[in-house]
């Protein structure tokens, strides 16, 4: 252990800890055993199986820093590995479909988009309603699936009076109602083809609709039969 080494050196009149630190590195433990040496009494000098211990310490204390440093640096290679291997995988999914999670959704001139729900039971009734930037109810959809489960449909991306929408950020919610009256919670996603792949300093974005996203948000990927 390090401890009698540092409280011996601690003790002596003319070493102090170095300022702001909480704890000792292999460098400030060598300075401060130097240190011991220089300033011990000649005529009560260190013992030299003392010295010999606390060098055996040192060595020790040198070591697990080494290994430290060595762990560091091999758990960073790694994550750039996986980060590299990802990265690599990743591209290989261009243009394919992928589901994303949430009701958000980007309207960036596309002709359509496919929207989807998951029910935990089977519901009585339930609707869709679509809403712009400012909270507005754009479009509302009727008359949707029930069934428990996943369901999707295509919006093409109109408003109730059958308008093209502007480009833009929209978001969309499901009101459903169980068999007996019960409001159900429904899991939202979007389904999209990955168009692209980004790689920043933050991490690989997807581009997926003309909108972004990371790995995290790709729920599944698709084959194109199950789109």
């Amino acid at each position: 252990m390090v401890d009698p080494i540092t409280s011996n050196l601690v003790n002596s009149s003319t070493i102090t800890n170095p300022q702001g630190k909480s704890s000792l590195g292999k460098d400030d433990f060598m300075k401060l055993m130097i240190s011991q040496l220089k300033n011990q009494d000649p005529l009560n000098p260190m013992d030299g199986t003392q010295f010999s211990a606390q060098l055996a310490q040192f060595s020790s204390l040198e070591q697990l820093s080494n290994l430290n440093s060595y762990m560091k640096e091999s758990i960073d290679a790694n994550a750039i590995l996986t980060q590299s291997i990802n990265n690599t995988l990743i591209t290989g999914l261009i243009g394919k479909d992928v589901k994303i999670g949430g009701g958000n959704v980007k309207l960036n001139g596309q002709e359509s988009l496919i929207l989807g729900y998951n029910l935990p039971s089977q519901a009585k009734s339930a609707q869709l309603n679509i809403y712009n930037e400012s909270g507005t109810l754009v479009k509302t959809i009727d008359n949707l699936s029930t069934n428990s489960g996943d369901s999707k449909l295509s919006w093409d991306l109109t408003d109730n009076n059958g308008n093209k929408l502007p480009n833009g950020n929209y978001t969309f919610q499901v009101q459903a109602l169980g068999n007996s009256g019960e409001v159900l919670s429904a899991n939202l996603y979007k389904i999209g083809t990955l168009d692209g792949v980004r790689f920043t300093d933050q991490g690989t974005v997807l581009i997926v609709g003309g909108a972004e996203y990371s790995i995290a948000d790709i729920a599944e990927v698709l084959n194109p039969q199950n789109k």
